[in-house]
């Protein structure tokens, strides 16, 4: 099983990234997939979340408006368009399958994301 982030980089405030996640070694579609991030010195928070069939979405307050999570079942991806960015949305960026009616998770080993002038 894998989860490979990808996408993080070094951006100004204003600017905007899209990171992506390639899921295997499971069946993606089954599963709820979320973003997560972690910054310095602080907890883990979820970002937004998305259903199994990308009908529903979440996101934290801090995001919303900004933040765009979407899937491709086909292709077992899962996308995080982050616009407007600000200092304090740099942190590592995970994301993260949770099974159905299962206890199952899955986590990536995230990507870096700066904002910084």
């Amino acid at each position: 099983v894998q989860l490979v982030e990808s996408g993080g980089g070094l951006v100004q405030p204003g600017g905007s990234l899209r990171l992506s996640c390639a899921g295997s070694g499971f069946t993606f579609r089954y599963y709820v997939m979320k973003w997560f991030r972690q910054a310095p010195g602080k907890e883990r928070e979820m970002v937004a979340g998305v259903t199994i069939d990308g009908g529903r979405k979440n996101y934290a307050e801090s995001v919303k408006g900004r933040f765009i999570i979407s899937r491709d079942n086909i292709r077992a991806m899962v996308y995080l368009q982050m616009n407007s960015l600000k200092l304090e949305d740099t942190a590592i960026y995970f994301c993260k399958a949770e099974g159905q009616g299962s206890n199952t998770e899955y986590w990536g080993q995230g990507t870096q994301v700066t904002v910084s002038s």
